[in-house]
């Protein structure tokens, strides 16, 4: 038998033919027995590598070893000289220098290796397609229980089902390899199926036709899928171009994935976990029935009514069918609001939620939305919580957790949503900052008017639905970097009120480079000022599919870089050393949810 004895001698003086030697023939078992005659230790410069071949024969076998030795030495001596010379050459060490080695070159013929590799191997997903299901389920365990794919596997992967959005571009391509590796079944929406795109994925894929901008194409993609990743963007700046794939088709994705799933649970009799709970609807004058509006001050002094100067509001129904809650306060410290006691369906309470969301319009104000808890028997005991919520010009959806309430009175306890009976929204004209009318003449703060179309409860979940790539505006054109994140806003703000669990990520400028390599930067407020490989990006969205800390967190992502002194401005610097560390959980942890 044959063995391969490989020897990395950075410095001579560490060499020691003897100590080799003597250590092997100290603790060489008696099976093996190692000839020194035929391993040599060479002495070699810094940075090369010494490469010999050694051979090895049992113990037991020594007359064998004797009678090869003498035939080689006869078989010699008839062979021409040509021969010889080539045994010496195969005999010689093969020097390799560290100098020459190129590692750009290494990871991309590693890469190429890898892809040449990974097309024979998504040619088994060819037989999932033609056997049973019982088949198909033992193939999947031999694979990734067992076989080559165990290393990467998920738990859960098995039964889940992700549908990529945009899954020939930069980072779609990357997402769906590294989850075939770990073991998800795949789904990837194209626009064409040509042969260029066949050839871009791996055939284990299931390639579904589609458009973003065209609801009626979307049902058969999200069908039977459990989460989205969404990479598609524009491939222009054009305005219409940007309206149509990172506004219009975050909402086209979002919402069929909601009807899929109200459709699945109503075959089952029951309601689906990622539907919203209705909590007040104005369609007609019936709706409006039990708000009480209110009129009240924060002075309690007498001096108030030296500055009363009257406030007013209502609520009714408009000519148009609108619910419109309206009015003006001129009274200084005065304010009005809107009032009722909610009431639930049977068998649920909103501890089951995580917030609310507010379908309204009006003259762009803000408002103060207040939450009484406490036993509904005895509102003497009941606590008061608020949180601010802006409105735009026209309609809107305003998303409002319940970490955002605080209590009126710091003393009072952390709100209990399984206690809230009571909501309020109220009106009051301080901290009200200008809106540029359509007219462009200001309006008077002073005065309201707020549109209610719903109130919904928003649930509750420990994972990610839906996983954004969005951007941070670096590399793009100044002069239309301002339409760019626009569209990403408003697509980053559709998906916030979808009531699916999110993720968006707000990459750098995107580079072709290995991932892994340097380490990252996780912060929220639009600050960061590098790039990041595409593969990191890749890597973040797979891993954010089973990480509790991703859901409902957005946040900006970039390569490490070293900022002035008293200017740091990353939370976090997590490094990716491999596959196996978990880096995303603690990176995510510190920062801020439900932003």
């Amino acid at each position: 038998m044959t063995a391969t004895a490989t020897t990395v001698t950075p410095n001579p003086k560490l060499s020691s033919a003897y100590s080799y030697s003597h250590y092997f023939q100290k603790h060489s078992s008696p099976k093996w027995t190692l000839e020194m005659n035929a391993c040599k230790w060479h002495h070699c410069r810094r940075g090369q590598m010494i490469v010999t071949k050694a051979s090895s024969s049992g113990s037991g076998n020594k007359e064998k070893a004797g009678k090869r030795s003498t035939n080689t030495k006869k078989s010699n001596t008839n062979t021409n000289p040509d021969a010889l010379t080539q045994q010496q050459q195969q005999q010689q060490p093969v020097s390799i220098s560290l100098d020459d080695v190129n590692p750009v070159g290494l990871g991309r013929k590693s890469r190429q290796i890898f892809d040449e590799v990974w097309r024979k191997f998504s040619g088994l997903g060819q037989i999932s397609r033609t056997t049973r299901a019982d088949d198909k389920e033992s193939l999947d365990a031999l694979l990734i229980r067992e076989g080559p794919m165990c290393e990467f596997a998920i738990p859960g992967a098995q039964n889940t089902t992700v549908l990529v959005v945009g899954a020939t571009s930069r980072i779609g391509r990357i997402v769906i390899r590294k989850l075939m590796l770990r073991g998800y079944s795949v789904k990837a929406l194209v626009r064409k199926a040509d042969q260029e795109v066949v050839d871009m994925l791996p055939r284990s894929v299931e390639i579904v036709l589609g458009d973003v901008g065209d609801p009626c194409t979307l049902k058969a993609a999200v069908e039977n899928c459990n989460k989205i990743i969404y990479c598609a963007t524009a491939r222009s700046t054009i305005t219409g171009d940007l309206f149509r794939v990172d506004y219009q088709g975050v909402y086209n994705v979002t919402k069929a994935f909601q009807d899929f799933n109200n459709k699945l649970a109503q075959l089952r009799a029951g309601k689906s976990s990622k539907s919203k709970l209705l909590l007040a609807k104005f369609k007609s004058a019936d709706s409006l029935n039990g708000w009480e509006v209110r009129q009240g001050t924060y002075f309690q002094d007498v001096v108030a009514f030296k500055y009363d100067a009257g406030m007013d509001a209502k609520f009714e129904l408009s000519e148009t069918g609108d619910a419109v809650f309206s009015g003006y306060v001129f009274t200084r410290g005065g304010y009005v609001e809107l009032s009722k006691k909610l009431s639930l369906p049977l068998g649920c309470t909103l501890d089951r939620y995580e917030g609310l969301v507010l379908s309204v319009g009006g003259n762009g104000r803000s408002y103060v939305l207040i939450l009484e808890a406490g036993p509904s028997a005895d509102r003497s005991q009941s606590k008061l919580y608020f949180a601010r919520f802006s409105t735009k010009v026209g309609f809107c959806r305003v998303r409002v957790p319940f970490s955002s309430f605080r209590p009126v009175k710091p003393d009072d306890p952390p709100m209990d949503p399984f206690l809230v009976h009571t909501m309020t929204i109220r009106f009051e004209p301080r901290r009200q900052r200008p809106v540029e009318g359509p007219s462009g003449a200001k309006q008077d703060l002073r005065s309201f008017k707020l549109i209610l179309e719903y109130i919904k409860a928003l649930p509750t979940g420990q994972e990610t639905d839906f996983v954004l790539v969005s951007c941070t505006g670096l590399g793009v054109e100044p002069s239309r970097r301002e339409q760019v994140l626009k569209a990403k806003r408003d697509g980053e703000d559709s998906l916030r009120r979808s009531g699916l669990g999110y993720t968006i990520i707000r990459p750098g400028p995107l580079k072709e480079e290995p991932g892994g390599q340097r380490a990252l930067i996780f912060d929220q407020g639009n600050r960061i000022t590098q790039g990041i490989s595409c593969a990191d990006v890749a890597d973040i969205c797979v891993k954010a599919l089973h990480d509790s800390t991703a859901r409902n967190k957005s946040f900006d992502v970039c390569y490490e870089y070293v900022s002035e002194q008293g200017k740091e401005l990353y939370e976090l610097v997590a490094h990716l050393p491999d596959k196996a560390n978990n880096y995303l959980t603690p990176a995510l942890s510190v920062l801020e949810k439900n932003t």
